[in-house]
């Protein structure tokens, strides 16, 4: 009987000891858990890059392409002058302190399929491919909406830039020259992507008239539409360096354009970093 006493108390007391032993195992798992999440740690795998670009940010076609064509990003010196390195993009800045390659011609020149104010063969007749055809949607809408407008002067070469400038400087002055016309190398023209145009109702004339007309207007508020902006906006000699254009439309395409257009900027402005 004592035997069978002494054998029930060893046993109680061995079964007191696995459950000792197995309540001490599950408190230290929780007390490590608990640890971890006071101590905020992350296991490394999961943690994001430092330069990880998240959210909307990171698939905005906007923010990507102001990133990419950012104005200190696309220059390079060049014996003492600023020369755009992206000459072929349709965002390229070109103006009074950013200058084409010299002997820069586009690659692809088309004429496109929309009215002039003239009939003869010339050079301002033609324009990059891309914005050739964003040029003719934009006038074949403007017909749709009983808007008459002209194309008067769309790609200039350095040669005919050179001679158009020294006209201006010769018969107003240098100051004034500089204020309306561009330094040979510096003219949107010679990019394709610019065009002057014009209508019928104010004489097809590239003056401040245009941008109080009806097609003026219309133009202005549409030209985004197609990829276009004003490209020398009212007030906007401080930034762009040049008087008020409102004849004057230039390619960014469409996303660029709208974006420009809805912030109220000009293009500097927009691939400001």
């Amino acid at each position: 009987m004592k035997h069978r006493r002494t054998a029930t108390m060893l046993l109680l007391l061995a079964l007191s000891s696995v459950l000792v032993l197995g309540g001490c195992g599950t408190d230290a798992a929780k007390e490590k858990g608990s640890e971890t999440t006071q101590t905020g740690e992350i296991d490394p795998a999961l943690a994001p890059k430092d330069d990880a670009t998240t959210g909307e940010e990171a698939n905005d076609p906007v923010t990507s392409m102001q990133t990419e064509n950012a104005l200190a990003q696309t220059v390079e010196q060049q014996n003492g002058k600023a020369i755009v390195n992206n000459a072929e993009s349709m965002l390229v800045v070109v103006n009074k302190e950013r200058s084409l390659p010299d002997g820069y011609e586009p690659p692809d020149l088309v004429e496109p399929n929309v009215k002039f104010s003239f009939s003869e063969e010339h050079e301002k007749r033609h324009m990059r491919k891309e914005a050739a055809e964003a040029l003719e949607k934009l006038f074949a809408n403007a017909e749709e909406n009983n808007i008459e407008l002209n194309a008067v002067s769309g790609y200039r070469s350095y040669k005919r830039q050179q001679s158009l400038y020294n006209y201006y400087v010769d018969t107003q002055g240098e100051e004034y020259a500089s204020r309306v016309s561009a330094v040979p190398g510096t003219s949107e023209h010679q990019t394709g992507l610019a065009i002057d145009v014009s209508s019928p109702s104010v004489g097809n004339v590239l003056e401040e008239v245009f941008g109080g007309s009806v097609e003026g207007k219309w133009l202005a508020e549409h030209a985004h539409e197609f990829g276009f902006i004003i490209r020398y906006p009212q007030d906007g000699e401080a930034i762009t360096g040049y008087l008020y254009e409102p004849w004057h439309i230039r390619y960014v395409g469409v996303e660029a354009a709208t974006a420009i257009y809805n912030q109220k900027t000009t293009l500097e402005q927009f691939l400001q970093e």
